[in-house]
């Protein structure tokens, strides 16, 4: 076997499952599950159709590059939601999710000949970052985001032999689980560092679409570079997913765009890694991101369950709408294990501990003390849900 699968941690529901081994929730109170980000509104039956209309589509063997209707909708889409100009035919490939992508990237990225290659991640952070760097042969180290520092990464907190050594700086904006987004002057420094050291920008956008005013979007990474002249995307790799944008986690389905010379040896990968998206997925995709009038809907529901859940929530302890994304992520009066454990047992409402997504870095682990709540649920659980955790809350401080 592979001995780097050795360094691998156990994945958060998989220590929440441990956590919760052997106690009994409270009876008196239904279940209300909101430790994964899962989306669980409807899917768009225009969605839906599409799938069924093109059922020929599973007949065939896709091509790793996908359909250039495909590519021509992603690109359609940069263009209005970024102003960018991306190539369909050199700087995007459809993908199978961007989890499945991420992982991929890495390993076709590192070059282990190079001494101590080492990947760069926020900390906390979706944990395929690190096991990808880890299955890569390459070292992960972490920026931490602290609420002091509105959850920005301080670039400064890795040595200068450690940017040396950095083959991927992978960001996430909006944030999981801050749900902080990054500003102009923050990409700036990052494309300032990757100039100086030569390092490939990975940004997972997943969660771009869900934001709480409309026609104030978070900016993304394509349109930093377009706004600081850096058109030709170099070094930069965009992430994008249609699961939480059009509540379609099953599809798995995205898109990478971004810097040619990168997308045309991590598509000589792909064709052998064995990951083209299916022909039926691809048409129901291309469909997804023709459309906008269901996202809109989509984030009307979730400003609704914000709203709702701040106004149980506010009052008991520090609860702030993020920038963008769905989840709260909420300190906690005792150790966020336990806040997590008891919250189950007496409520009957599961949330993950901030500590599981994070790891201790420059003699912190930012993660500690703090809940993430991923309001997925629907706006009466959502309700619920706050209710009882302000109730926790209260129980747990008197």
């Amino acid at each position: 076997m592979n001995p780097e699968l050795a360094k691998l941690q156990t994945y958060p529901f998989q220590k929440l499952s441990a956590l919760l081994q052997g106690t009994t929730p409270n009876p008196e109170y239904s279940p209300i599950a909101l430790y994964i980000g899962e989306p669980k509104h409807p899917t768009p039956q225009f969605i839906k159709q599409a799938l069924i209309n093109n059922f020929d589509g599973l007949a065939g063997y896709p091509l790793t590059a996908g359909m250039p209707a495909l590519r021509q909708a992603i690109s359609k889409w940069i263009k209005q939601r970024y102003q960018a100009e991306v190539n369909p035919d050199t700087q995007i490939i459809p993908v199978n999710g961007s989890r499945e992508a991420l992982f991929a990237f890495v390993q076709a990225v590192i070059d282990p000949t190079k001494r101590d290659p080492v990947v760069v991640c926020p900390n906390p952070f979706y944990q395929i970052y690190e096991g990808a760097a880890i299955l890569a042969h390459a070292t992960p180290r972490f920026l931490n985001s602290l609420p002091e520092k509105r959850y920005a990464a301080d670039l400064n907190e890795l040595p200068t032999e450690v940017w040396a050594r950095t083959q991927i700086l992978i960001t996430c904006s909006p944030g999981n689980p801050t749900g902080a987004v990054m500003g102009l002057r923050e990409w700036k420094a990052v494309f300032d560092l990757s100039d100086k050291y030569g390092f490939v920008i990975a940004s997972d956008e997943c969660y771009s679409e869900i934001y709480f005013k409309e026609g104030n979007p978070p900016l993304g990474a394509l349109d930093a570079a377009r706004q600081l002249g850096r058109t030709d995307f170099e070094r930069l790799i965009v992430f994008s997913s249609l699961s939480k944008r059009s509540n379609v986690p099953g599809m798995r389905s995205g898109f990478v765009a971004g810097d040619a010379n990168i997308i045309k040896p991590y598509l000589l990968y792909r064709t052998y890694h064995g990951c083209a998206m299916s022909g039926t997925v691809q048409a129901a995709s291309t469909a997804a991101w023709g459309d906008e009038k269901h996202v809109v809907e989509n984030r009307r529901l979730y400003r609704e369950k914000f709203d709702v859940a701040l106004s149980y929530l506010k009052p008991v302890c520090e609860a702030t709408l993020p920038d963008a994304a769905f989840y709260l992520w909420l300190p906690t009066p005792i150790a966020d294990t336990e806040f997590a454990r008891r919250l189950y047992i007496e409520k009957n409402v599961s949330v993950l501990p901030g500590s599981y997504l994070a790891r201790e870095a420059q003699g912190i682990n930012p993660g500690k003390n703090r809940i993430r709540v991923a309001l997925v649920s629907t706006l009466e659980e959502c309700a619920e849900s706050a209710r009882r955790i302000a109730e926790a809350y209260n129980n747990f401080i008197n």
